[in-house]
């Protein structure tokens, strides 16, 4: 009984002397803890000007969700971060030629993440264009010839909506939110509410993210480090040196096309995915503008 007494008595101290050292001993953890805990939350924040009210308090809840939701998704954001180097280089400049707020670059990324991706419901491009929508904005779709994967093409598309949208509702953030919701879809709950300000409108659940999701990759883009992205700038994807070739007749085999260029079929398609098959078929006289890089390959 003795022995068992000393035991337990043994066991209670080491025991209680390991709790001791557990909670003195690592100092340097508690104030990586502390630093992990405190907040990132922007004091402010806008969409093209046009300030987020973030005192309102769902106004704060939703945008913090889409940052914790972006911040996490670190493969996705990470690549995000890479390609916009190559991306908005081509974007920003046909924004800015058009009259568009620069932060509307932000959209293209939480539509595609800057790829050429394709939706089950049909939309294409890295402005995710329906065909319909892509065709009343001047744009060429058929199996030939898709210009929804022509970046400088699709985003003077995604510009001429946008002008529009903001000269239906006065406001570039409703242009925005429109793009996800339609122009009309936007209008009826606007008519409905009686209000006008996207922050006062009970939307649907993707166009409610929608704006904020702009918003959250706009924080976080613009200050990566500050969210736990630090990527150095030889890893950013860069945007190679091209020349351009107008072709205004047909060209029936793209692959000896790109040999003569002395490229091959793989790099012409990266470089001109709006080539939607082995041959250019243009019995019109339309005037195409082929791109061929000059070094990277």
């Amino acid at each position: 009984m003795k022995l068992i007494n000393k035991f337990t008595l043994l066991f209670t101290v080491i025991f209680a002397s390991g709790i001791f050292i557990f909670a003195t001993a690592n100092p340097d953890e508690e104030k990586d803890l502390k630093k992990e805990s405190v907040s990132v939350f922007p004091v402010k924040l806008d969409f093209a000007g046009e300030v987020t009210p973030l005192k309102i308090s769902d106004v704060k809840e939703r945008l913090d969700r889409e940052l914790l939701v972006n911040v996490n998704l670190h493969a996705s954001t990470i690549l995000a971060i890479k390609r916009a180097n190559r991306a908005f280089f081509v974007i920003e400049p046909i924004l800015k030629k058009n009259g568009i707020p620069d932060d509307f670059k932000y959209l293209a990324v939480i539509e595609s993440g800057l790829v050429n991706v394709v939706s089950p419901a049909g939309a294409r491009g890295v402005w995710q264009f329906m065909p319909d929508t892509a065709k009343e904005r001047k744009m060429e779709v058929n199996d030939n010839v898709d210009e929804r994967y022509d970046l400088e093409k699709s985003t003077e598309a995604a510009c001429s909506y946008f002008l529009s949208a903001k000269g239906k509702f006065g406001s570039w953030t409703l242009a925005a939110a429109s793009y996800n919701g339609g122009m009309t879809g936007v209008n009826k709950q606007i008519d409905i509410q009686k209000v006008s300000n996207y922050y006062d409108l009970l939307l649907t659940e993707e166009t409610s993210r929608y704006v904020f999701r702009i918003l959250a990759l706009k924080e976080i883009m613009k200050n990566p480090v500050k969210y736990g992205f630090s990527i150095a700038s030889e890893d950013l994807y860069a945007m190679l040196p091209t020349k351009k070739i107008e072709i205004d007749s047909s060209i029936t085999d793209l692959v000896g096309f790109a040999k003569s260029q002395g490229i091959n079929y793989k790099i012409l398609k990266i470089h001109n995915p709006w080539l939607r098959e082995t041959k250019l078929i243009n019995d019109t006289g339309k005037k195409y503008q082929i791109e061929i890089p000059l070094k990277g390959y």
